[in-house]
């Protein structure tokens, strides 16, 4: 199967100046993401905007922690794969939020952070006393490819509706620039720093035009450094910034759902990784030591007043997009993320990225994401009628049910009771554990074979 050509293997260590800024690159691919979480949380729970920049220093520094644990090759899966706060975790918090909100706050994120300790550890003693890994036959390319799709391809209206339809002139270049850079240009240096190439020209341009007064205050593509003049220098307050963790039945029944999605997720990430990596499946030692990492990771997040994190399939489309799989790439914007995080102006900085070029840089990668999930089901035998249907049911499930769930909840809450229901809930309007779960037990029950499940025969 033709892949693309690494420029710099897992192992590889560029040099420093290269480094560094594809590091960076890591970064500025996943920070959008990143940010809109703390984003979406804030002001639901009420927070003021001093509280919010709080929030979201403490969500990168938890991020980079967590990288360096899950590429460490002892710890975690040892594979370039970067750790950033989970959308999978965004319905279970939000009934949190709810249940908690009179309170505060401060309360709120005391509750979030004992759900996420409780929830991590266990995860962690399922990854590391190894059981994780003995489901690696249940995981296929049959399984993971309708998982990645969804995630993906779910994706469009982040990328699109809220992001690039704010301006499309801004989005589209970007768009043109990272397929100029990664697919048109034979300069090395333009296929490594694709992204962030194309995301810094825009940058620029959307700020010079704001200077010329083109782009007014309330244009979408407009750069307003206030937020970078006003910001503190250092942020200290980093270990229970909201106080104690709190612990209650609710909350952690409630995170248990994401928890759930997580763990679909990111072992299909993990095979989607090494692919782009240009190196074999993950073996189960891997995959118990990154599910193990990301329960650790998970408490630690609890501890630093984080969220949830978990592995993030923007980055290895960006891996696939400039053939840099170097994990001490990743590690170095690991370092990075905790520098933004101790430096308030710097992260100031990043958050004003309008939200156009966000938008063109996510459907250049999104689009990548879900064809990664193409390109996994072509380890399979994809000829089969068997596939065929297994994966069309999957994915077709995974575009439709959620949108049905998401205002029912009521229905499940009232037959199975808040905790339970709630966690079923969840879960069912989660697109990729949709797809992950019933092509799960389809791919398990429907008779097939190893060679059309693609189950490698030493498997």
């Amino acid at each position: 199967m033709a892949k693309k050509k690494l420029v710099y293997g897992i192992d590889d260590r560029p040099p420093t100046p290269i480094l560094i800024l594809a590091g960076a690159q890591h970064v500025l691919t996943l920070f959008g993401a990143t940010t809109l979480v703390p984003l979406i949380f804030g002001p639901a729970m009420g927070m003021s905007t001093q509280q919010i920049g709080a929030f979201i220093g403490c969500v990168y520094f938890a991020m980079g922690i967590a990288t360096l644990i899950q590429t460490h090759p002892k710890l975690g899966s040892g594979l370039p794969i970067v750790q950033g706060s989970s959308f999978s975790f965004i319905p279970p918090i939000m009934t949190i939020i709810g249940a908690y909100k009179a309170m505060g706050p401060d309360v709120i994120m005391q509750y979030v952070g004992g759900s996420l300790i409780v929830g991590g550890l266990v995860l962690s003693l399922l990854g590391y006393s190894k059981l994780i890994g003995k489901i690696r036959r249940i995981i296929t390319p049959v399984v993971i490819g309708p998982t990645i799709m969804a995630i993906g391809f779910t994706l469009a209206p982040t990328a699109i509706q809220f992001n690039a339809a704010n301006y499309w002139p801004v989005s589209l270049l970007v768009v043109v620039l990272v397929f100029f850079f990664s697919l048109c240009s034979k300069n090395k240096y333009h296929n490594i720093f694709a992204v962030l190439g194309s995301i810094t020209i825009a940058y620029l341009l959307c700020f010079a035009l704001s200077l010329a007064g083109v782009f007014g205050a309330e244009h979408s593509a407009y750069v307003n450094l206030q937020a970078v003049v006003d910001a503190p220098w250092l942020r200290l307050n980093i270990f229970m910034p909201w106080g104690a963790p709190k612990f209650s039945g609710l909350a952690i029944g409630a995170i248990a759902a994401g928890f759930f999605c997580v763990m679909i997720e990111s072992i299909g990430d993990y095979h989607n990784c090494a692919y782009a990596a240009g190196i074999d499946d993950p073996s189960p030692d891997q995959i118990n030591r990154g599910i193990g990492a990301e329960g650790m990771c998970c408490a630690i997040s609890g501890v630093l007043g984080s969220v949830g994190t978990t592995s993030y399939t923007e980055n290895i489309g960006l891996i696939g997009i400039t053939g840099v799989a170097s994990r001490h790439v990743v590690r170095a914007g690991a370092v990075i993320l905790i520098i933004l995080s101790l430096v308030g102006k710097l992260g100031a900085l990043i958050a004003t990225m309008p939200s156009p070029v966000i938008g063109g840089a996510y459907i250049t990668l999104f689009g990548t994401i879900g064809a990664l999930g193409i390109q996994n089901l072509m380890r399979a035998d994809m000829g089969s009628q068997r596939n065929v249907m297994i994966v069309g049911f999957a994915f077709l499930m995974a575009l439709g049910l959620p949108g049905w769930v998401e205002p029912n909840q009521a229905l499940f809450t009232g037959a199975l009771g808040d905790t339970f229901g709630g966690m079923i809930w969840a879960v069912m309007k989660t697109p990729m554990a949709v797809a992950g779960i019933l092509a799960a037990l389809c791919d398990s029950f429907v008779p097939g074979t190893d060679e059309e499940r693609g189950i490698k025969s030493n498997a």
